[in-house]
């Protein structure tokens, strides 16, 4: 197999409004299993890493949120796109970056999402203090578990943003 053969996934956080954007997600920092990521959990196995890489996502969903402000509209929910893609993402370079971070330069095809992960509604008053800075809410927000989605789900998704607006 050939290294353009190779699929890896991508966790990209993201905010309910940006699943109305037809063609995709925006380039963004991102995470995945990468070596980095590997070598600071040796104990964990590929299933593992890959939850990891997720909950850093879903994290990075606060921050997302916090420099866009409340400005775009969509209720205060993490959510996490997760993206099969044939090129691998560059690791960040970011001195502060997590071993799993990676940047994804390129926009994200809808084609390419495998799945989607969002917080329920008894989530949105702890993301919300969490955008807002509250440091004991994002503790909150992070011990729930997120909802999975299949892609096929994304209209009903998108309903839902565009219900909060």
């Amino acid at each position: 197999m050939s290294a353009q053969d190779c699929r890896v996934r991508i966790f990209l956080p993201a905010s309910l409004a940006d699943l109305a954007d037809p063609d995709g997600l925006s380039p963004r920092a991102a995470h995945a299993v990468t070596d980095d990521l590997a070598r600071a959990l040796p104990g964990e196995d590929a299933e593992g890493l890959a939850f990891v890489a997720l909950l850093a996502a879903a994290d990075d969903c606060v921050a997302l949120r916090a420099e866009r402000g409340a400005g775009d509209g969509s209720l205060p929910r993490r959510v996490v796109v997760a993206a099969e893609l044939r090129s691998r993402a560059s690791r960040s370079t970011r001195p502060e970056a997590l071993p799993s971070e990676v940047e994804q330069p390129e926009r994200v095809p809808w084609a390419s999402v495998v799945s989607l992960h969002v917080d329920d509604e008894q989530a949105e008053p702890d993301v919300a203090a969490a955008i807002a800075g509250d440091a004991d809410a994002l503790e909150r927000a992070a011990e729930r578990d997120l909802l999975w989605f299949d892609i096929s789900e994304l209209d009903a998704l998108r309903a839902l943003a565009s219900s909060a607006g």
